[in-house]
């Protein structure tokens, strides 16, 4: 159904874009409306099929479970990290840091969506907001690594952990309401 909607937006455009390039000065409006008509039917279906697709349960179940076992991951990665950051070396931290976050980060990512439509809007945006900051304090950290800012590398490595700490405790509050 999707394809089937795609290719109906596409169509509408062209076909609206090829009626509107006959003639510089008036376009035929008798072919143009059952166009542009076509056109919203299509981003109908595309938008009523993406939703669908976007709440099947099995869809739902499936993220969920990628998106705790990847914050589960992330946050043992960053227990580990932090209580070993001051012996890994300073240009050596964005290493770890690809090594340890990487898949999880993009799993987590990937899924992200699927939190509206288990938990609603509220609680996606306490679990994001949190996660969003983990996140780009671990960015910083690769980026003082590769600096060799090394005060830097320990103060963020510490700030995501927390940042990680509380986006766990809005998933846990989230999941118990």
């Amino acid at each position: 159904m999707i394809n089937l909607a795609k290719f109906i937006v596409i169509a509408s455009f062209l076909a609206g874009a090829f009626l509107a390039s006959l003639d510089e000065e008036t376009i035929n409006w008798t072919y143009f409306i059952p166009v542009m008509i076509a056109g919203v039917v299509g981003i109908f279906l595309l938008k009523s099929s993406e939703k669908a697709a976007a709440q099947d349960d099995s869809l739902l179940a499936s993220d969920k479970q990628i998106l705790e076992t990847s914050l589960n991951n992330i946050l043992a990665n960053l227990r580990d990290l932090d209580g070993r950051k001051d012996k890994v070396p300073t240009y050596d931290m964005r290493f770890e840091i690809d090594r340890m976050f990487r898949e999880d980060l993009n799993n987590f990512a990937d899924s992200r969506e699927s939190m509206k439509h288990l938990f609603g809007l509220m609680a996606y945006a306490d679990i994001m907001s949190s996660f969003a900051a983990g996140e780009r304090y671990l960015n910083r950290v690769w980026s003082a690594s590769t600096d060799g800012y090394v005060d830097e590398v320990l103060a963020y490595v510490s700030k995501a952990h927390s940042q990680f700490e509380h986006a766990l405790e809005e998933w846990n509050k989230a999941e118990s309401a």
